[in-house]
This record gives C-alpha cells, sequence and structure tokens, in this order.
C-alpha cells in the first residue's frame, strides 16, 4: 500500500529490518525536549483516568502563549483531526485549496462531498503565491485553506497578502484557514502570523501543532485558534470527547516551556538549509529556495526516492501532489551529519 504522506518508517523496517534515516517527515532532528520527555513519564503516573476532554490546563497554557481567550482554542489529535473537524463542522458546498499544498485539506473536504477548486500555484514563478492569484481568492469558495510556509514548497506569503485574502473572504462570506504549523522554525515567524488579527477577524482560523517543532509526531497533538468563540464552541462538540490523550496534554503544557529548545533548533534550521539548498543544486537540481525547515527540488530521475530508499534514506516523492509531476522531491533539513549523508548519497546516485 502506497501512503499519502512521507515518514514510513514501519514500512522501511519491515522490509529491511533496520531503522532508516528519515527526511520524507519534516520533524524536529533534535529529538523531544527532554522537559516533555520528564513531563509524559510523570503523566503516566495518572493515566488510569479519562483525559480531560476539554483540556483545560493545555488550553489555559495556550491562551497565555498566545495572548488570548482560551474560550477560542480547541485541541486536537494532532492538526489533521482539526482540518477533519473544520470540514465536518462547515459542511461547506464548495471550498479551495492551493496546489501544490498539503493533501489533508483536500481529504477532508471530499468525505464531506464538497464541490471542490484546486487553485494552481505557477511553477515559473516557483509555486509563489503571487498577487494576481491572490486577487482571485476566496472566489466562490466558502472555506478556504492556506499554508503558510506552504507544504511542500516551504514558501512564506507575506501577511500583508495574507490580510487582503482575508478582507475579501469578510466581503464573500468566507471562512479561512491558515496553517500555520511550520511557523515555529523562523526566528522572525510571529511577523507572518495571523494570530494577532484573530479577535477582528471571526472569519479566521488559524491551525497550529506541537508535532514538528518538539518532534513529538507519536503523541499526536495539534490546536486551532478561532476568531469566532461559537466556531470554536463548535469545534469542540463536533469531535470525539476524549481526542487528546492526557499524556499528550501533559507533554503539549510542558513543551510551551521549552523556549532554550527553540531557540536551538532555529538557529540549527537556519545555518542547515542554505547549506543543503547550495549542495543540491550543486548538483544539478532545480531547488525551490523555501524558508521551512525542508526543501521542495526536482530532478530528472524519477526512481530517485527509490534509489535513496536502497541506502536507507527516504525523502518525499512528491509526485501525488497535485500541481507537481514525477521527478519532485521534498527531504527534510536535519543535522549537518544527516544532511551530508543525504547529499553524499545523491552524488553517488546521480
Amino acid at each position: 500500500m502506497k501512503l499519502t504522506h512521507g515518514g514510513d518508517w514501519a514500512g522501511f523496517e519491515t522490509e529491511y529490518g533496520r531503522a532508516p534515516l528519515d527526511l520524507s517527515a519534516n520533524i524536529s532532528p533534535l529529538g523531544m525536549p527532554e522537559g516533555v520527555k520528564a513531563a509524559v513519564i510523570e503523566a503516566l503516573e495518572t493515566a488510569d483516568r479519562y483525559p480531560d476532554p476539554l483540556c483545560r490546563e493545555l488550553r489555559a497554557a495556550l491562551a497565555a502563549f498566545h495572548g488570548m481567550d482560551a474560550a477560542r482554542i480547541v485541541c486536537g489529535n494532532g492538526a489533521a483531526d482539526l482540518i477533519f473537524r473544520l470540514c465536518r463542522t462547515l459542511r461547506p458546498k464548495k471550498a479551495a485549496v492551493l496546489c501544490p499544498g498539503f493533501a489533508e485539506y483536500e481529504m477532508a473536504l471530499r468525505a464531506e462531498d464538497c464541490e471542490l477548486t484546486r487553485i494552481f500555484l505557477p511553477e515559473e514563478e516557483d509555486f509563489r503565491l503571487t498577487e494576481a492569484l491572490a486577487e482571485r481568492l476566496p472566489g466562490e469558495a466558502e472555506l478556504l485553506f492556506l499554508c503558510n510556509p506552504n507544504n511542500p514548497t516551504g514558501l512564506l506569503t507575506d501577511r500583508e497578502m495574507l490580510l487582503q485574502i482575508l478582507s475579501r473572504c469578510r466581503e464573500t462570506g468566507a471562512i479561512l484557514a491558515v496553517d500555520e504549523c511550520f511557523l515555529d522554525f523562523f526566528a522572525d515567524g510571529e511577523s507572518y502570523s495571523l494570530v494577532p488579527f484573530l479577535r477582528d477577524w471571526p472569519e479566521l482560523v488559524i491551525l497550529r501543532a506541537f508535532t514538528k517543532t518538539y518532534a513529538m509526531a507519536g503523541l499526536r497533538l495539534g490546536y486551532v485558534l478561532c476568531g469566532d468563540p461559537v466556531l470554536a464552541a463548535r469545534l469542540q462538540s463536533c469531535g470525539q470527547p476524549w481526542a487528546v490523550s492526557h499524556i499528550a496534554q501533559a507533554a503539549g503544557v510542558a513543551a510551551l516551556k521549552e523556549t532554550a529548545y527553540v531557540d536551538t533548533l532555529r538557529a540549527l534550521i537556519a545555518a542547515e538549509r542554505p547549506r543543503v539548498q547550495g549542495g543540491l543544486a550543486a548538483l544539478g537540481l532545480r531547488v525551490i529556495p523555501g524558508e521551512a525547515n525542508y526543501l521542495l527540488f526536482c530532478s530528472a530521475d524519477t526512481a530517485l526516492a527509490e534509489k535513496l530508499r536502497t541506502r536507507g534514506i527516504l525523502i518525499r516523492d512528491c509526485s501525488n501532489y497535485p500541481g507537481l509531476c514525477s521527478g519532485w522531491y521534498r527531504a527534510a533539513i536535519r543535522t549537518a551529519a544527516e544532511n551530508d549523508a543525504l547529499l553524499n548519497a545523491l552524488g553517488e546516485v546521480l
């Protein structure tokens, strides 16, 4: 079975009997912070109880972290859970997504029998959201998904353009859902975030997650910030009551205190991303100048992912992204040694 997403370490281990170097999933290379590990272990002592279905302690910590009302926050079993829950709550008849983009938006919308419009980002512009394209949004859509930085391109959209789109959503009565799950990797990420505008824009929904930044993918923890507290209440009631485990809630509270960890992570990515980008370009690959903790690149070798896999390295084959064809790949930015392993293997294969 071919999976939609990267990160299939289990399939690799089943086939080869060892762990891969996984650059197909964009997870922090620093591993789970020690403070989070300690919180997980401590939480095991009370894991015999049902978790708090309202995530009260975690939502209070998130409210303090973002400087907003806890009534506007809903926690879920990863951002993917909340994407599906948002579509289930709104049940839009028409929606729009940018392509290439995160697959979960389309999956959640199609599960609600929604008429979907794909808006293709121009390859000749390195798949950037251009002003001309932004002027068409949201069109007839009742719900528009945007990812900032975009996945898989890693490109950022400036706040002014997003606010223009948000203004047009207000005019048409649409909801704008902005996925900011990768913004924490940037030292100046908050200058791109729309969180400060939530209070004045009930049309705005922001998705965040602990998955990537704190290497907590296996714990499954995400949250949504709503401009409209009424929508937040609807989202809460539209999902299963115990969507977030007791252990994940404790991990989230602890993660918000890991400021030194986040600073170290940002410095690592900022140093390694341009080095890897230069290494890929030196191998003759077309590299999209993304700014996230991953890079999208193109090769004439359409079997590149499989060739690296036989060498124990996983990268993301992006040919199943609408808007991309065979030959497009995405690789996560990890430690210097792991990045060197990728570049050396690519040199051998190419």
